[in-house]
């Protein structure tokens, strides 16, 4: 029975243990743990000062947290050598509130460039890889030759998604990828975050306040509160007493989908 229970039991692809992270006299995060299973969409949400953009540059590491450990595919992002960070960077990818796009680099440009700095690849084959990952996230090719300045907010998104996946990461990390769309446009894109899951066997790790979104794509859903962390399903969140949950899951905003419409409301 031992055997069969851990044979079920989801990968785990990140592990946070008893994450501390201070700025001054304000503790931020006060041990925060949890696991990011192998090919899940993993939400986390949070009030303003909650810590949400801190813990996913934690989660890169890009920041030392003051104490506690966060594992990628079990290794220690937080007591590595540049050197070391470099090679587990190549294995996730990441786009940013804004889209983050060198504006002085086509789109085709943007996408590559992850591309020159790691591989020895011809011109060629540079150029077919760009417009690959153009396709696989829906934008037509001739949109490699724009600049980010010519794009829609939609298909900056869209762009950006495509530089992330450049490298065939495994994880995919998402910072608010829907801020700033129109909900036709979001609603696309949390289709194809969903489409992407599916084909590439991604593990998807999404900061973001659209409950729709949530709602959509999410399987699990980290809710920061009082420097803690609440994981649940949407449905099981939204059972929560936490008076912030509450308030921000059942206020005036908030649509909660029904716990029977789960597997339906994210493309199950």
């Amino acid at each position: 029975d031992r055997f069969l229970m851990a044979a079920a039991a989801p990968a785990v692809i990140i592990s946070v243990r008893d994450l501390v992270n201070r700025f001054g006299q304000q503790t931020v995060h006060d041990g925060v743990s949890f696991d990011v299973h192998a090919g899940e969409v993993f939400g986390i949400v949070g009030g303003s000062g909650s810590g949400k953009s801190v813990l996913l540059k934690t989660m890169l590491g890009l920041r030392k947290p003051d104490s506690g450990v966060v594992e990628l595919e079990g290794r220690d992002v937080t007591r590595m050598t540049d050197r070391e960070l470099r090679a587990v960077k190549q294995r996730y990818g990441v786009t940013f509130q804004h889209g983050a796009l060198f504006t002085s680099l086509t789109v085709t440009e943007n996408v590559i460039l992850p591309l020159v700095e790691l591989l020895d690849l011809d011109e060629t084959t540079l150029q077919s890889l760009a417009e690959l990952r153009l396709r696989m996230v829906g934008l037509p090719v001739e949109a490699g030759a724009k600049f980010p300045a010519q794009l829609s907010g939609g298909m900056t998104k869209r762009a950006a998604l495509a530089r992330a996946l450049a490298l065939d990461p495994a994880l995919l990390f998402l910072d608010e990828p829907t801020a700033g769309l129109d909900p036709i446009a979001a609603t696309a894109f949390d289709d194809l975050v969903l489409y992407l899951r599916r084909a590439l066997g991604l593990t998807v790790v999404m900061v973001t306040h659209d409950l729709d979104t949530l709602a959509r794509t999410c399987d699990r859903v980290a809710v920061l509160v009082d420097g803690k962390v609440i994981v649940d399903t949407l449905p099981g969140i939204a059972r929560n007493e936490h008076p912030w949950i509450r308030e921000y899951f059942h206020g005036a905003r908030g649509r909660l989908m029904a716990p029977a419409d789960e597997g339906e409301v994210r493309g199950a």
